[in-house]
């Protein structure tokens, strides 16, 4: 009797433990080279790298075209730095106020002014962080370049001076202004810039060694170049001309990355804001977080789904796979830059060019959303594959 328990315990032991082995070059890497082809030839971007994760290993990644056309060409590598731009809110501005929520230090359903009282002038009372978050404050998306021509605390004065457009949540209006406020929350709660908040908190602690904000003036060749400013290239330099004005630093625009840093983040987001290292946020936080709320539109029947800091389906989601599921969550960046993440497929999809190198004129929200769609079936694939196994267990991917 007790050899038989010993041969049931030793195949229930094979059974739970059992790895299933995923092949990396199973991933439809050949459609995703021709989106990015055909999108560079069609001059919607100059270059790109594209990089998707999968169960914590990366399971494709290359870089395509050129990181500069102008004044000469140079090779897009993997290792390329860009500018974010509006991926800043999320993962700079939104991780770190909801860092600050898991420390007790505030809640998103606090007034701004509780924090910032030059900010409940104009109306602005009922204010809420959490309005802020999910742009539903009733601010202006921009305000004008005038209120940055004085000192930096002149014009953070004018920010924080901005009149409503409407009443607060009651219409989703994406705003700058709204997340500019929110870096400047950060500072004033914590004690420390924007910058140097989420620099100690988030990206040293995940060994994001290559991301950060960058000072004005600031040249680096390993950054892809976007357009003109003052006669000169930006290459390193900001390329939001509000970030550009407050010195490199805002909660809008001013991040730079790679894409190996970003999926670093990744990795850590896919699994709930948990890793072997560190937890971003407790469960309850990131539940907060990525939890998909209704705003309203610009008319009763155009309601859609935001979160706190993240974009899940809405007018600016034309970037997102359209197979992920609902948990997916991610944003764009003027730039030419996106990243999406689905814990539920655990997958990650990075997406990043330079679109507005050299005039302006690139286009890559649709490349991007082409290929979250072909990696979200792919991975929806896999997972179905391993559930219909006999056994389940960890799934081990070989590259």
């Amino acid at each position: 009797m007790n050899q038989l328990l010993a041969r049931f315990a030793a195949v229930l032991f094979l059974a739970i433990t059992t790895t299933y082995t995923c092949h990396a070059e199973d991933f439809p890497s050949e459609r995703v080279e021709q989106i990015v082809k055909q999108g560079i030839d069609a001059n919607k971007c100059p270059g790109a790298v594209v990089t998707v994760g999968f169960d914590g290993q990366t399971v494709y990644q290359s870089a395509f075209g050129n990181r500069q056309v102008q004044p000469s060409q140079v090779p897009m590598t993997v290792d390329t730095v860009f500018d974010l731009a509006s991926l800043t809110k999320p993962i700079a501005t939104a991780n770190s106020v909801m860092m600050l929520v898991d420390q007790g230090k505030l809640s998103v359903d606090d007034p701004v002014s509780k924090y910032l009282p030059e900010f409940a002038g104009q109306d602005k009372e009922s204010v809420t962080i959490k309005h802020l978050l999910l742009h539903t404050s009733g601010l202006i998306p921009d305000n004008g370049m005038s209120d940055y021509r004085g000192t930096h605390a002149e014009s953070i004065d004018n920010l924080m001076n901005q009149k409503l457009r409407s009443p607060p949540g009651t219409r989703f209006r994406y705003s700058d202004v709204g997340f500019m406020v929110l870096g400047e929350l950060v500072e004033r709660v914590s004690g420390k810039p924007l910058n140097e908040f989420a620099q100690k908190n988030i990206f040293e602690p995940l060994q994001m060694k290559h991301t950060g904000f960058r000072p004005v003036g600031e040249n680096d060749d390993q950054c892809a170049t976007t357009q003109q400013r003052d006669g000169h290239w930006m290459r390193g330099e900001v390329h939001d001309p509000r970030a550009y004005a407050l010195g490199g630093t805002a909660g809008h625009a001013g991040l730079f990355s790679t894409a190996d840093d970003l999926s670093i983040l990744a990795n850590v987001l896919v699994n709930a804001g948990q890793s072997d290292d560190m937890d971003l946020f407790s469960p309850a936080t990131f539940d907060a977080m990525t939890t998909g709320v209704e705003v309203p539109g610009s008319s009763p029947d155009r309601v859609q789904l935001r979160s706190l800091g993240w974009d899940k389906q809405s007018g600016y989601s034309s970037n997102r796979g359209k197979s992920m599921t609902d948990a997916a969550f991610g944003h764009g960046g003027f730039t030419g830059t996106a990243i999406w993440i689905d814990p539920e497929l655990k997958l990650y999809v990075i997406f990043l060019s330079n679109r507005v190198h050299p005039n302006g004129k690139g286009s890559v929200n649709s490349l991007a959303g082409e290929i979250g769609t072909i990696a979200a079936d792919w991975a929806a694939q896999q997972l179905s594959s391993f559930s219909e196994s006999p056994a389940s267990g960890s799934i081990e991917i070989e590259q």
